[in-house]
């Protein structure tokens, strides 16, 4: 089938005032849904300065059209109630934490939004779905949500729950596993690695196709859930081992399940258009056994759950959405924190090594929001520290936890700003002139809630962020290259070109290398590749063979992992003009040696 085409790169530097991409949904007037609480009268927090505050009349000496040329100034900014002198990067709540230390004169080109919902239609039906906001006292925004119109799935109403013992398949290369063709690898050059399989659809889905999370590797199994069922495949012939039937729409995932390879997903309560992503499955990925489940309580009219992010830190797997977040224990279910004290909510997550927190606090101005970041104890909840940005900014996502790398917007604008381990203010992010960003974190559309993490097309190490720039067409082939900056001055420190005629993403450090996605191309097939941390020319760790790479270069939003020396690539969504198509889309793809 022909995939939907990709969104167009956001055009300009750091600093540039954007537009969104042709097609793309339009965002309503005043401040996205899903960024923070709905507003009390009465509560409105101080009005501490902080990070991505525009300083200059733009950064290439030319003069910014908007909110910079009405600016008597590069601060104007009222006091906060902290005793702080007004600055660009924001302070932390704390005192003792350090004042900044340099101005930040531009900023990065949004990169793609969203969050994670079941709802989101494929990119070339987006652009002309129906979905309506409205201003409602006070300036609260809802949602009407349209027909899902899902097909009827053929299945024994026993079927439909998840259960302790999931039905199995043992693989004989007809249905579930969908075994490689014979001539995979019949185009295989010397150097090349071999085709280990190649899946194709095998489950019924909605009109519209359907979302797929993970996929996850755990052991000698990975693991992908898409519609109603999440499934574990050998990674050596990706017959099927096991497949655990959902009641409902899976509607939200973590991006890593606990390292023991536990993973707690969000299923919708219901299957009509009412049903909102209420209900939390335990699953074990090594067995696809279901483990505890229960269902999240609403906390007030203002508690939307029609979009959650989930995010596991250690054994704490935290549940975010406008209104109220909760957290549990992965291993029992049993909840650790909910609502926190204060004016000041949690409406996101970040996870792995630190629990971070994205929190939006009650303002008299919707149009002005305050956001704060937190890393939180994951047991209790409790912030370890508070770091305050720029009144007007949003917290967009968390490129990485450690060291601690944040995304934040403001209407057009894109800064990155990075944080010291306890808190304190590092760096911000400045681009050289011509440079253009765009990582990747998806392209779901979310209204009330808002992924963090997950992003590729970014990595960080101790001293180092490292981030892929657009593709370059000024020549004859589609490139682009990786920037390194350095996290204590913010500056790039060097730039590394992508391949010849190919382009390049981070996906994450490897060894104290960059590991790095080589895309596949028109007869070039893509592979896996390091980096140094001191640049120079990406070293092959697999190359994907020529002949497959207009297989592999047709995935849709392809995800992209790698372990134990194999590569796997699935599709981001599945979706097909009709029945017969639909059985027909290939899905994940394996390489290795």
């Amino acid at each position: 089938m022909t995939q939907p085409p990709s969104q167009q790169p956001p055009q300009g530097g750091f600093g540039a005032p954007q537009e969104p991409p042709q097609g793309s949904p339009q965002p309503p007037q005043g401040p996205p849904p899903g960024y923070g609480s709905p507003q009390t009268p009465g509560q409105a927090p101080g009005q501490a300065p902080g990070y991505g505050y525009p300083q200059q009349p733009g950064p290439y000496n030319q003069q910014q059209p908007g909110p910079y040329a009405q600016q008597p100034g590069p601060y104007n900014q009222q006091p906060g109630p902290y005793g702080q002198q007004p600055g660009p990067y924001g302070q932390p709540t704390q005192p003792g934490y350090g004042y900044p230390q340099q101005q930040y004169p531009g900023a990065p080109a949004p990169g793609q939004g969203g969050g994670n919902s079941s709802k989101r239609k494929p990119a070339l039906i987006v652009g002309a779905a129906a979905v309506a906001l409205l201003v409602i006292g006070g300036g609260i925004f809802i949602a009407t949500r349209g027909s899902d119109d899902k097909k009827p799935v053929a299945q024994k109403s026993g079927d439909a729950r998840p259960s302790g013992s999931p039905s199995v398949n043992e693989g004989d290369g007809n249905g579930d596993g969908r075994e490689a063709e014979d001539d995979l690898n019949a185009g295989r050059k010397e150097g090349e690695a071999k085709v280990l399989w190649l899946q194709k659809n095998d489950a019924e889905l909605p009109r519209n196709g359907s979302d797929v999370h993970g996929p996850w590797v755990v052991g000698d199994t990975v693991v992908k859930g898409m519609y109603r069922a999440v499934s574990g495949y050998s990674v050596a012939d990706g017959k099927q081992k096991w497949t655990l039937k959902l009641p409902a729409d899976l509607c939200a995932a973590p991006s890593q399940p606990t390292t023991d390879g536990k993973i707690v997903i969000g299923v919708e309560n219901g299957t009509t258009d009412k049903a909102d992503c209420a209900d939390l499955q335990m699953i074990d990925l090594n067995t696809g056994k279901a483990g505890w489940k229960k269902s999240i309580k609403q906390n007030g009219i203002w508690d939307m759950m029609s979009d959650i992010s989930l995010a596991i830190s250690g054994d704490t797997v935290t549940v975010g959405r406008t209104g109220n977040s909760n957290a549990y224990r992965v291993s029992d279910g049993k909840e650790l924190f909910g609502k926190q004290p204060g004016d000041c909510q949690p409406f996101a997550f970040a996870g792995g090594p630190r629990l971070i927190a994205a929190s939006s606090c009650r303002t008299d101005d919707i149009d002005n929001p305050q956001h704060q970041i937190q890393k939180l104890d994951p047991v209790t909840g409790k912030p370890r520290w508070t770091y305050r940005i720029k009144r007007g900014w949003e917290i967009d996502r968390v490129y990485s936890v450690s060291p601690l790398v944040v995304s934040l917007k403001k209407d057009k604008e894109w800064s990155i700003l990075a944080l010291k381990e306890n808190g304190s203010f590092r760096s911000g992010v400045v681009s050289d002139k011509g440079d253009k960003f765009s990582p990747d974190c998806g392209s779901t559309f979310a209204i009330f809630g808002k992924s963090l993490d997950g992003c590729t097309g970014v990595a960080a190490d101790a001293n180092t962020f490292y981030m892929s720039t657009s593709p370059d067409s000024s020549g004859t082939a589609r490139t682009n290259k990786v920037v390194a900056f350095d996290l204590n001055t913010g500056k790039s420190k060097w730039k590394a070109a992508a391949p010849a005629d190919s382009m390049v993403k981070p996906l994450r450090m490897e060894g104290g290398n960059v590991l790095l996605y080589v895309e596949a191309g028109y007869n070039k097939g893509g592979g896996i590749a390091t980096l140094a941390p001191t640049g120079g020319t990406p070293r092959m760790l697999l190359k994907h063979p020529a002949s497959t790479a207009e297989i592999e270069s047709t995935f849709y939003e392809s995800k992209v992992v790698y372990a134990d020396g194999r590569s796997f690539i699935a599709s981001g969504r599945v979706s097909a003009r009709n029945d017969k198509e639909e059985l027909e889309t290939k899905t994940m793809m394996a390489f290795g040696d």
